[in-house]
């Protein structure tokens, strides 16, 4: 590159040297070089599943679409600069990610997870890979010391939430990730809450980002997909490996409709933080509401940590009814801009009872969330409606 004047080829990746423009830009340009043949300027979808070799074994870097794919390629470039990583590694499904992740480890080791974990995080853990011999602690990780506590000389691996889901605990990355690389232990962070916009953990020493770019990376409520990032070339060759021989891999239209979220992610969680900090503050002063779970309320014991590694405190938001499950449930059917749905990020705003949705597999165990709390996924309307659905549903349940 002779000058940015002159700048009109490949964007992304080594010979794009784009590590010296913003987050933005990189969101928009990352990976996304202009078509070679047509000169299109948005990443076309490549929907082949084979490619035209010019002998045998001498093609253009793609034979078979479950091993690489142009569209996914771009992807890939893209969100691992937006997360400062030289490797990149898209999937299926977030758990598809996670999956990928957890089959790194030797037999018989120890994890330490969240003990407010994703309920589907849980669920892969505890049922399908602690069936094949993976042992865990459910851990406080904001706890250090009680990470220590249930540290065991076979731990291998610490999964870190922050902020967790459904809670917003703020977890200190920094302090895991040198505690885990110090004893040899992998540190992976779920960055799905915060996204790269607003955290990114390999700066602070994690070896792995998680993502589901069904939530905010695609922001559209359209696709489902996942995403690892790493820094370290022997880990995504390994991940690599997994991604083709497992073969959990998104299509080509997939990663087209994540890349295209991907571009407005800065725009829109300016937005969504906007909207959750006028929602946890609106919910704090509500009688009806007995706690509020926002890293921005300046109460929230997370709150210092979560100002000195985070841009912004995230479009999520939780709270617990004075009423308990009844009260959750009544406000949970009574809101009328809020749907109630699973998932989360995207533009619309979504309301949830974890412990009968999305957290309803850690029923019983020590990951059993509050029947009283509300998960509130804070999207870009107005705010002054979002504040006025809220109210509304919530002196209902108070007259009642």
């Amino acid at each position: 590159m002779s000058g940015q004047g002159e700048w009109k080829g490949h964007p992304g990746g080594a010979e794009g040297h784009l590590d010296r423009y913003g987050f933005e830009t990189r969101a928009i340009h990352a990976g996304q070089p202009a078509d070679p043949t047509t000169g299109a300027v948005v990443t076309p979808i490549y929907q082949t599943s084979t490619y035209a070799q010019e002998e045998v074994g001498r093609h253009r870097g793609y034979e078979y679409s479950r091993s690489a794919n142009p569209t996914r390629t771009a992807l890939q470039e893209c969100l691992a600069s937006l997360e400062g990583a030289a490797h990149g590694l898209a999937f299926a499904s977030g758990l598809a990610a996670e999956d990928a992740v957890l089959r790194l480890l030797p037999p018989r080791v120890h994890a330490i997870i969240p003990d407010d974990a994703y309920g589907g995080t849980y669920r892969l853990v505890a049922r399908v890979h602690a069936a094949a011999g993976l042992q865990f602690t459910p851990v406080a990780l904001d706890d250090l010391g009680a990470v220590e506590e249930a540290w065991r000389p076979e731990t291998a691996l610490v999964w870190v939430e922050t902020p967790s889901n459904p809670r917003l605990r703020v977890v200190d990355i920094a302090a895991l990730s040198a505690l885990a690389r110090e004893r040899g232990a992998l540190c992976v962070v779920d960055n799905t809450f915060a996204t790269p916009y607003l955290q990114q953990p390999l700066s602070l020493g994690a070896h792995i980002v998680v993502h589901s770019s069904t939530k905010y990376l695609g922001g559209h409520s359209d696709v489902v997909g996942g995403f690892l990032a790493t820094g370290d070339s022997e880990t995504a060759e390994r991940l690599a490996f997994l991604q083709n021989a497992a073969g959990a891999v998104p299509g080509p239209f997939d990663c087209f409709l994540t890349l295209r979220g991907a571009k407005t992610l800065a725009v829109r969680m300016e937005r969504h933080c906007d909207n959750a900090e006028a929602v946890a503050g609106m919910l704090s002063s509500h009688p009806a509401v007995a706690a509020v779970h926002y890293p921005g309320l300046p109460r929230h014991p997370g709150h210092d940590l979560a100002c000195r590694q985070m841009r912004r405190f995230g479009g999520m938001v939780s709270f617990t009814l004075a009423g308990g499950e009844a009260a959750a449930l009544e406000v949970a059917r009574s809101t009328r801009l809020f749907t109630l749905a699973e998932s989360l990020g995207a533009v619309e705003s979504l309301i949830e009872h974890p412990a009968r949705m999305t957290h309803a597999s850690a029923a019983g165990t020590p990951l059993s969330v509050d029947p009283g709390l509300l998960r509130l996924s804070v999207g870009l309307e107005a705010a002054e409606d979002l504040l006025e659905d809220l109210s509304t549903a919530l002196d209902r349940v108070r007259a009642q």
